[in-house]
């Protein structure tokens, strides 16, 4: 099975099936109505005949080889190799990496930027420039 394509018509496939497994095993209604007791029958008979038995087991079958396939793939998607504690360390060490980071920008906002002889001269230049009046070609 190729690693850069994603089953999805297998998980669409899996979806319904494992929802009414769900359904069957997860009622709180139990069988005190009458319609729940024709269902029930009607289960019951369908599940004596041998067509159904047949169809039944090739249903279970795919099924269970559906799951298999699954699995598989969600074992061979890329990525994942690390560990837990592998991944916590990792965690640990970007967010000591990131608590570094903010220190060091709070250490540089905290600087005092103080004017230079420089810029001041160059303020004067600049308005000595200004004052002087242009001169004509003409």
């Amino acid at each position: 099975m190729s690693n850069n394509v994603f089953p999805i018509s297998l998980y669409e496939e899996l979806l319904p099936k494992l929802v009414a497994v769900l359904e069957l095993t997860q009622q709180t209604t139990g069988i005190s109505n009458p319609q729940t007791k024709q269902k029930l029958l009607q289960a019951v008979i369908v599940l004596s005949s041998e067509s159904f038995v047949a169809h039944s087991f090739r249903q279970t079958n795919n099924f269970k080889n559906a799951i298999a396939q699954a699995k598989d793939f969600a074992i061979n998607l890329p990525g994942g190799e690390l560990l837990i504690e592998e991944q916590d360390d990792v965690i640990e060490m970007l967010e000591t990496l990131k608590e570094r980071k903010r220190a060091q920008l709070a250490a540089f906002a905290a600087r005092k930027v103080t004017s230079t002889s420089f810029a001041h001269d160059l303020k004067m230049e600049i308005d000595s420039v200004a004052s002087t009046p242009m001169q004509s070609d003409g």
